[in-house]
């Protein structure tokens, strides 16, 4: 049982939302039955729909519709759980609602029921989070794979990397609780192979994490290059809008701007920024600035260079410019001003026009795998950034136990796979952690 216990004071919760033409009550708690029969006068058979009234305190008809009940343990929360379906009135569903409230129920807080589930069991919390995923995609690809982690795709994988860290935790612990043995368990090559094959899983599953997150919160694309190469026109041709200023004049671009853009529904988000080069101009300097620090943030960064220059160290400088660790797509935007029979400035790199739209649509592809929506090979699932972070502290711990192992440091190495285990029980909830759950089930709408 997670530490967090929010069933303990109360008798039910309910939550009301409605659509045009129907409205909806749920409760769930040990006495939602028993407050829905109350409000209906009526005794409900489980998991089949009774159309009824449902009455106010003095027998006067608020209105009818359809009540179904869910005994535990089969309901979405695990616990009792009764659906009240009415007419989408707002002002009869709030009178629907009060009328519960007075019943002993009280209103729910964003996210519970999907809380209750996690408490009770019926879910681990990577599944929780992607029940909000999947209400939340935002194109098809995202549905599918919000739908795989809540069919538990990716709290399978982590509990596969969990027993092999069980097993590397037996064999490193065995060779300090029998120091008298001959055998230097540590030194098995075995054991090495193991702990490989353990950061190897971790990696992959760490890559398709990536993806799953990309779908969930869309990708960050800067565009940073230096003046005059097309950064500008190359924004307004992706999203099909005159939004930034273009001009021949080197350091148009001062500020951030941002563009929303949907491909395939997959969502990202366009940064131009300004130009990058040396320059006494404190505007200048101040555009460069923020564009330094958005690179560090960019999931990706699309370099563009002026295709018909012939500045060759042009790519070395703005290599220099980008930071450690980020995805790079060179651009060779202005291809149409080149001769064909001209050698490439860059044979790694894409060539572009912003003006002719030639080299367009293979870029939205780059960018369509790059934001995960290259599903094959198993597809992915949905994950979010303190998926990735727990991940990271994982690979982080293994690394630190691999160099303790190598040293024949026992104790200090099956302390970091025990800290490896521990960050992985933070991405499915096995952990004690009231102030997580709190943050995650917040982020929830009304009535999940």
């Amino acid at each position: 049982m997670a530490a967090r216990d929010v069933r303990d004071t109360i008798a039910a919760v309910a939550t009301a939302a409605g659509a045009a033409g129907i409205g909806i009550v749920r409760l769930s708690g040990p006495r939602a039955i028993a407050i829905a029969q109350a409000l209906t006068g009526a005794t409900l058979q489980p998991r089949r729909a009774h159309y009824l009234r449902f009455l106010d305190a003095d027998g006067a008809v608020i209105d009818d519709g359809l009540a179904l009940s869910f005994p535990a343990p089969r309901s979405y929360t695990g616990e009792d759980v009764v659906e009240l379906q009415a007419h989408g009135s707002p002002v009869l569903l709030a009178q629907l609602l009060r009328r519960c409230l007075a019943l002993g129920a009280r209103a729910a807080r964003p996210g519970e029921f999907t809380e209750r589930a996690f408490l009770e069991g019926r879910l681990d919390l990577a599944q929780a989070e992607a029940v909000a995923d999947l209400i939340h995609a935002g194109s098809a690809a995202a549905a599918r794979a919000a739908r795989r982690s809540l069919d538990g795709e990716f709290s399978r994988a982590v509990a596969e990397l969990a027993e092999g860290l069980s097993v590397l935790r037996m064999h490193v612990e065995a060779a300090f609780d029998f120091p008298d043995e001959d055998i230097d368990l540590l030194a098995t090559p075995a054991l090495a192979a193991r702990l490989d094959d353990v950061r190897d899983a971790l990696s992959a599953l760490r890559a398709r994490a990536e993806r799953g997150r990309r779908l969930v919160d869309g990708l960050h694309v800067v565009i940073a290059g230096p003046p005059n190469v097309g950064k500008s026109s190359l924004l307004n041709a992706l999203v099909a809008e005159d939004r930034a200023i273009v001009s021949a004049i080197a350091g148009t671009t001062r500020d951030l701007l941002r563009e929303d853009l949907q491909l395939d529904g997959v969502a990202l988000t366009l940064v131009d920024s300004a130009g990058l080069h040396a320059s006494g101009d404190p505007l200048e300097a101040e555009g460069m600035r923020r564009a330094r620090a958005e690179l560090s943030r960019a999931d990706l960064v699309l370099a563009v260079l002026d295709a018909s220059a012939s500045d060759e160290g042009a790519c070395d400088a703005l290599a220099a410019e980008l930071p450690a660790g980020v995805a790079v797509l060179w651009l060779l935007n202005k291809c149409d001003l080149v001769p064909a029979a001209a050698p490439p400035l860059s044979p790694e790199a894409l060539a572009v026009s912003a003006r002719t739209g030639a080299g367009l649509e293979a870029l939205r592809d780059r960018l369509r795998v790059a934001a995960g929506h290259d599903l094959g090979a198993g597809g992915s699932f949905s994950a979010r950034a303190r998926h990735l972070d727990a991940l990271d502290r994982c690979a982080a711990a293994l690394s630190t136990a691999g160099r303790q192992l190598a040293a024949g440091q026992a104790e200090l190495a099956a302390e970091d796979l025990r800290l490896a285990q521990a960050a992985l029980g933070q991405v499915t909830g096995m952990v004690d952690a009231d102030m997580l759950l709190g943050r995650i089930f917040a982020g929830f709408c009304i009535g999940k």
